[in-house]
């Protein structure tokens, strides 16, 4: 029984998605076809080339490919999901760790990790200033804003020079002098999501990215999404905040009114430090788990790459303040504005190391997968959350191909696949 195509060679009774994706699924073409294993992990047949923009999609659309694969994987496994079931961190091999390790570093730089975070810094800074807004006035409805901006001047003070510091100290004080916290609150929580969830949606990009998936949700699921991620973070670090603010003196103020012994205030100033760093781990994890357009194996609060990232923060954090402070010559160079590069700097280098965490996250998912028999060598076969958005994007662009070879083949006289099809 024959079966109708149109111009471009899909199925007249396909639907939109499955047309729009079947351009970019060669891999599935007949057997009797020549066929070329390419760099994006399917199969190119050659006699495909008849099909409008399908060599050219598998070459320019990798990530789809990809996405179909992992749409196949899906597939067969359904309903056999214990004989796939991959095995935890703790049980792979040592050969695994040593692989995924390696690859690791690899795949940090084919994702061009570097470039990434300069973006990922950009929008840091664009954020800062209104989650400083949405920080101070969560301090302040919990009555901590003054000692709020105490922290805030003292923590500039040590970061840019006095004549710095006489133009920066008006812009903290407007900044923490918001009358009512109920309208600071509103008002910088309002814009701190907006601008903030930026850098969000630029993480869940370069996530995209370090994972090879293209991102298929719609703009309208996506931003409610980020606003939360973002609204989450933002409560974390008033914590974090919160803690500093309360550990030392207060908390002794605190026990000496409330009757606590001094053990009790030591141990909770002890525990302030382990606190933040649970408190990064959750932060880290909510980026991690969340922002991908893959649906992964469970909720893991502190994964392998967030606690290597967690330790590379914290030693590079060290390395640099000591750099700065013994080996620089910040001040020579860039005179009041040593501070600011210097913090730049820091920014570009946490989100290098929140990359690399990632990317060791993935590769660990990749060698658990080849462990346990799966064919992850060039696709990490984890579901997409939702394809849709990809797929009307990838059948717009297909569109545009077929365009351009029917004004190739009518030289220049029509872009009409249907009309040049019939010529």
């Amino acid at each position: 029984m024959s079966t109708h195509s149109d111009p471009q060679g899909h199925p007249e009774n396909s639907s939109p998605a499955r047309r729009a994706a079947g351009a970019l699924k060669a891999h599935r073409a007949p057997r009797h076809h020549i066929e070329d294993h390419g760099q994006t992990g399917g199969t190119v047949h050659q006699g495909d080339q008849l099909r409008v923009g399908t060599l050219s999609a598998a070459a320019d659309q990798p990530f789809m490919v990809k996405n179909r694969q992992r749409e196949d994987f899906e597939e067969s496994i359904a309903g056999d999901s214990e004989d796939k079931k991959t095995s935890s961190p703790v049980k792979l091999t040592g050969t695994t760790w040593k692989y995924s390790a390696k690859r690791t570093l690899t795949e940090f730089g084919r994702d061009s990790c570097t470039d990434l975070a300069a973006g990922l810094t950009y929008y840091a800074v664009l954020s800062a200033f209104p989650a400083l807004i949405a920080l101070v006035s969560l301090m302040s409805f919990v009555g901590e804003g003054e000692r709020t901006q105490e922290f805030l001047l003292s923590t500039a003070a040590q970061m840019v020079e006095s004549d710095t510091m006489e133009q920066v100290r008006p812009a903290i004080e407007a900044i923490t002098s918001v009358e009512g916290a109920g309208i600071g609150l509103a008002l910088g929580l309002l814009t701190a999501l907006w601008t903030a969830s930026n850098y969000v949606n630029a993480f869940s990009r370069a996530m995209n990215r370090v994972y090879e998936v293209e991102e298929g949700r719609s703009m309208l699921k996506l931003r409610p999404i980020f606003y939360l991620v973002t609204a989450g973070l933002l409560v974390l670090v008033a914590t974090a905040i919160f803690l500093l603010l309360t550990s030392g003196p207060i908390a002794r103020a605190v026990g000496d009114t409330i009757g606590l012994g001094d053990m009790a205030v030591t141990i909770f100033n002890w525990a302030t430090y382990p606190a933040l760093l649970l408190v990064a781990a959750i932060c880290i994890a909510m980026l991690y788990h969340v922002t991908p357009n893959l649906r992964q194996p469970g909720v893991r609060w502190i994964s392998a790459g967030a606690l290597l990232a967690i330790v590379v923060m914290v030693l590079a954090t060290t390395a640099v303040f000591f750099y700065v402070a013994n080996f620089s010559n910040y001040e020579a160079t860039y005179g009041a504005l040593a501070g600011v590069i210097v913090f730049l700097i820091w920014i570009y280098i946490m989100n290098l190391v929140l990359l690399l965490g990632a990317e060791f996250d993935s590769e660990l998912e990749r060698g658990r997968q080849l462990q346990s028999g799966i064919e992850a060598e060039r696709t990490i076969m984890l579901p997409p959350r939702d394809m849709a958005a990809a797929e009307k994007k990838s059948k717009k662009y297909e569109d545009l191909v077929a365009q351009a070879q029917a004004l190739r083949l009518s030289k220049g006289e029509t872009s009409n696949p249907e009309t040049s099809w019939r010529r």
